[in-house]
């Protein structure tokens, strides 16, 4: 009887091969897109000075090639997400990267300023586009459990490590021309789209009209609230000012309507539903919090190290490599265990890590070395961030309909986006208060000390103590910062930590139906 039956470990091992190879491409292509945008945010602000003195920006107009990003990709990131859900997420990641790489060879080019913004604007609606598609596509291409765990760690470790990799080749490109900070994303772009459609399975689509009221006013307020953060932001800006006050009010109001019209239109852009649970609401709350921290800390550390330590573009992008290193093998860890420990476990873990390490950079001054007051806060940052990434963005987008993926990926995405706006806002006017404090301070004491000894300084003594006074400040404001961010971080990590009650068996197996690829 047993020559009759076919043998079944044959089959399953010969089905099993090449679905694994499918879904090994399909994540490929989808964290090479999602490295593309990520670096994108800071691969540019290296190119800054040198774009600002070749195109002739103002020192108040070159934030504008960085806002102009954040704007669109912000303010655009829900309608996104549900036109994923509504036309189909492959089609819509395809025609994101697409729109991306066309922008970034458009903004390579760019012979004057106009040109160039456009581009930044068109990059950040392709970003809106391809973003919460891809986080979509994980949840709808990888079953359940240890391969959609794995697929969750790569693409956050692209999602935080992408930052730090857009530091080095920042640096890199920089100093060849600062054009090829935007042409290099073309060649991903065109490979990317390319093979989209040979190893990405469409998703159904739905047959719903587009919320045109809720894309309407969801977008205003994601505006308002991204530009009044931006314009808080900028050297100078108060939280009085009007370009600062007027957008966020503004904004708020927005999304205030926005939520009445959702829960009046029969098919929303932003389903309430998705919010009404309480574990991603816990988890978005968390990932708002976090990306606050880790983004301050970039463009913050980022400034001190070149303008304090002296280190060259190229330096400070290299001094961030641990980092890169930390997040890919602490979301490793935290994808293996995630299946067997409880995801707010994980995250309380992640928050006391990564808030140490923050907390570590409240040490730093004018003489710090990279072994000894960088190097070991670097680490321990990134493998806190690797525990808090995976399991918040498991449970945000756990237990969804397949039809809701899509906006549930955007909302996670939004959070992330508004949480960089409000920590570089919040804490660029911290840095503001303390380092005019420290320096006011220090100019008092040099001149009451000046005017003891009787002796008139000289006009290269008076340059020299400016310049190390403005030196001193700015550390003392960093520093000051980082206990800011760090109080965020461990916010985020512990509010996970005690609100948060999803069980480890539900991230193995939460009831989709993923689509197969291969």
């Amino acid at each position: 009887m047993s020559t009759l039956v076919e043998p079944a470990p044959s089959r399953d091992l010969s089905e099993a091969a090449p679905r694994s190879r499918g879904l090994l491409l399909a994540l490929i292509v989808i964290a090479s897109a999602q490295l593309m945008i990520v670096l994108d945010g800071t691969i540019v602000n290296i190119a800054l000075p040198h774009i600002q003195t070749d195109l002739g920006f103002s020192d108040a107009g070159r934030q504008w090639v960085v806002t102009a990003y954040a704007l669109a990709f912000g303010s655009l990131l829900m309608l996104g997400g549900r036109l994923g859900d509504l036309f189909g997420r492959r089609r819509m990641f395809t025609v994101g990267v697409i729109v991306f790489g066309a922008a970034s060879l458009l903004g390579g080019l760019a012979p004057n300023q106009e040109i160039l913004l456009v581009a930044r604007v068109l990059q950040g609606a392709g970003a809106a586009l391809a973003s919460p598609a891809a986080l979509a596509l994980i949840n709808t291409t990888f079953p359940a459990g240890k391969e959609r765990n794995r697929a969750m760690a790569v693409y956050a470790a692209m999602s935080g490590a992408g930052a730090a990799v857009g530091l080095i080749l920042g640096g890199v490109l920089t100093e060849a021309d600062w054009r090829w900070t935007f042409f290099i994303n073309v060649p991903i772009g065109l490979l990317v789209a390319a093979l989209a459609p040979r190893v990405l399975v469409e998703s159904e689509g739905s047959d719903a009209r587009l919320d045109l009221a809720g894309a309407a006013t969801g977008t205003a307020g994601l505006f308002g609230i991204v530009y009044g953060l931006s314009h808080a932001a900028q050297v100078g800006s108060t939280w009085t000012d009007a370009l600062t006050l007027v957008p966020l009010l503004g904004g708020l109001a927005m999304l205030g309507v926005f939520v009445l019209v959702e829960q009046r239109a029969a098919h929303p852009l932003l389903p309430m539903r998705i919010l009404a649970d309480r574990n991603r609401a816990v988890s978005l709350f968390a990932m708002l919090l976090v990306g606050a921290g880790m983004f301050a800390m970039f463009f913050f550390l980022g400034l001190f190290v070149q303008q304090v330590l002296g280190y060259t573009p190229v330096k400070s992008g290299l001094a961030f490599l641990p980092f890169s290193a930390g997040m890919i093998v602490s979301a490793g860890l935290a994808s293996a265990l995630v299946s067997r420990v409880d995801p707010r476990w994980l995250a309380g873990l992640g928050g006391l890590l990564a808030g140490t390490g923050m907390w570590g950079f409240t040490h730093l001054s004018t003489t710090s070395s990279y072994a000894g007051g960088l190097l070991p806060w670097i680490v321990v940052l990134a493998l806190g961030m690797g525990f808090l990434f995976i399991p918040m963005t498991l449970t945000a987008t756990a237990r969804i309909d397949a039809a809701d993926s899509g906006a549930a990926a955007s909302a996670l995405n939004t959070a992330q986006q508004i949480g960089g706006a409000v920590g570089i806002a919040g804490l660029t006017t911290a840095f503001t208060h303390f380092a005019t404090q420290k320096g006011t301070e220090l100019a008092t004491a040099f001149q009451a000390q000046a005017a003891q000894s009787g002796v008139t300084p000289t006009a290269a003594q008076l340059a020299a103590a400016k310049a190390q006074i403005a030196v001193q400040a700015q550390t003392y404001g960093s520093t000051q910062s980082f206990w800011f961010a760090a109080g965020m971080i461990l916010l985020g990590g512990l509010t996970a930590l005690a609100i948060l009650n999803v069980k480890h068996e539900e991230l193995a197996t939460d009831g989709q139906q993923a689509v197969h690829v291969g």
